[in-house]
């Protein structure tokens, strides 16, 4: 074998290694650069809709499986997990992080979300929710992460206190996105358990730019354990975790959708 081929053959190998390098780096830094909040309706009226225990269990299997990356799920380098409602409006809520979930079970992690949101909110407030995430990724310099917001609700916005008639045009009308829309290139909003008319509202009447929206009805989301297999481990359960990509974590290209 001449030198020149020698040659050749090594900088091809050099080539070869580079690029795998790269696509290892970009993968990793995919995974690992994304920021997860999560917001859960604890009012009487979702208790009403008799979706609150369904999804505080799914939301128990939602939050095992992005840690542990399970179904190919990414795991969030930062996760924080709080009410969308309280007392009275603009009440203080706590945002639970990462780290209070971590090396724990699904019944374990069921059995807080159950302790810290019982459904005794009297109002359903989502704008200051958006406001506490806005913040939040801001003096945590998450800014250039994508950002997931998943809330669980049943995405009607509260009428008791803002003498606005429920369920009207004007109360979506007064929800305000705007302090997502430049946290981050990618920042997507998804609402589960909502109604099919709750869902045409959102995204009718709420304004928005950039904020990528998604919604997924109470009747799709109430079935997801019929997706779990009998008899296998959760690492297992591959049909289920296909199920939530294709249905709730849908990557939404549009901000229109």
């Amino acid at each position: 074998m001449n030198r020149r081929l020698i040659t050749v053959i090594a900088v091809a190998l050099v080539g070869v290694i580079a690029f795998a390098t790269a696509a290892c780096t970009q993968d990793q830094t995919r995974r690992t650069h994304s920021t997860l909040f999560i917001g859960v309706d604890a009012s009487g009226s979702f208790k009403n809709s008799g979706y609150c225990d369904n999804a505080l269990s799914f939301l128990a299997h939602y939050i095992y499986g992005h840690l542990h990356e399970l179904g190919g799920l990414d795991k969030p380098q930062a996760m924080f997990v709080a009410s969308v409602g309280g007392k009275d409006l603009r009440e203080p809520k706590s945002f639970h992080p990462i780290h209070d979930f971590e090396n724990k079970d699904i019944p374990h992690i069921e059995a807080e979300l159950r302790k810290w949101f019982p459904p005794t909110d009297r109002v359903t407030d989502f704008n200051p929710f958006f406001q506490e995430v806005a913040r939040i990724t801001k003096e945590r310099n998450l800014v250039l992460s994508p950002i997931n917001v998943i809330v669980i609700t049943d995405g009607m916005p509260d009428a008791t206190t803002s003498g606005t008639t429920a369920g009207s045009q004007a109360l979506y009308e007064k929800i305000n996105l705007k302090p997502l829309e430049y946290l981050s290139r990618n920042v997507t909003l998804r609402l589960a358990y909502v109604s099919p008319k709750v869902g045409e509202h959102w995204r009718k009447h709420v304004s928005r730019e950039r904020v990528r929206l998604w919604t997924v009805d109470g009747e799709v989301m109430k079935n997801w354990k019929e997706k779990m297999q009998p008899n296998l481990d959760l690492a297992e359960q591959d049909r289920f975790w296909k199920w939530l990509q294709d249905n709730v974590d849908y990557r939404v290209r549009s901000s229109k959708v």
